[in-house]
């Protein structure tokens, strides 16, 4: 269906032929990406509203969506689930120490907790940049989905920083490959990090990790395929978010200065690629 020249009829008994022309081109201004809009409304990043895209829940105009359309929330009827998808009228920026043992989803399959469980702030919140099960520290929570798709897509390449409990003490061999990338089990070589021994705790060895990538278990893995069993992890920062004093299951919200910096970091990571 094309959405642009259904909203034009709409516009023909206000406008003569002469001026079509000039509404078409203001018509084609004011749209965006339908995943965009479900981002801006809260609904996710862009990566995430995607799918709910492709899993058929949103409509346009009646007409079940597509990936590619365009749609201008002022004049389309975009509904996801059968419910009218509006503008989010304030954004929520929240920081929390996820514990280990709780997922980093808003919603669980079974009986384990969320992180959004942890959170008791009304409204849609989604969690960003999420940690597997069992590891811990900085989660940012926000209906803000275009934020989202900057502090998450690997264009952006936004720096995280991790503690990491390893159970013996790496040699320099080790740590030299974890530094220069590590080719995995599915082919995929690992990007270059920056790993720093920080102290020894008994048997084991705390590390500093510094690294642009975020795939699925990554330091775990990494340590895996170079011998070095991973005790835990806990992520300190995200970009210039840093998880600070905050005890697990602690939650704040973030400042302004926070917010600005986060901006800035993410339109300066983007013009700089």
């Amino acid at each position: 269906m094309n959405f642009v020249h259904s909203k034009l009829k709409r516009y023909d008994y206000l406008f003569k032929d002469s001026k079509k022309n000039q509404v078409t081109q203001e018509a084609i201004k004011m749209e965006e990406r339908l995943q965009k809009i479900l981002a801006h409304a809260g609904f996710g990043s862009r990566r995430s509203c995607e799918d709910i895209i492709l899993a058929g829940r949103v409509t346009v105009n009646g007409q079940v969506a597509q990936i590619g359309v365009k749609a201008d929330i002022s004049i389309d009827q975009i509904k996801l689930d059968g419910k009218l998808i509006r503008h989010t009228q304030e954004f929520k920026y929240i920081i929390l120490n996820k514990p280990k043992g709780v997922l980093s989803t808003v919603r669980s399959p079974d009986s384990r907790s969320t992180v959004r469980d942890l959170v008791p702030v009304q409204g849609t919140l989604y969690p960003v940049g999420r940690l597997d099960i069992d590891s811990e520290g900085l989660i940012l929570l926000t209906n803000d989905g275009e934020l989202t798709n900057k502090l998450t897509h690997p264009r952006y390449g936004h720096e995280k920083e991790y503690r990491v409990l390893l159970a013996r003490h790496p040699d320099d061999k080790q740590i030299s490959a974890w530094r220069h990338g590590v080719v995995m089990e599915d082919g995929y070589r690992t990007a270059p990090v920056q790993v720093d021994v920080e102290t020894r705790s008994g048997e084991g060895t705390w590390v500093s990790v510094i690294m642009r990538e975020g795939r699925k278990r990554q330091i775990r893995d990494t340590c895996g395929q170079v011998g070095l069993p991973v005790l835990r992890i806990i992520r300190i920062r995200i970009g210039s978010i840093r998880l600070g004093n905050l005890k697990p299951t602690e939650w704040r919200y973030l400042t302004p200065s926070e917010i600005n910096g986060i901006n800035k970091l993410t339109s300066t990571n983007y013009h700089s690629k």
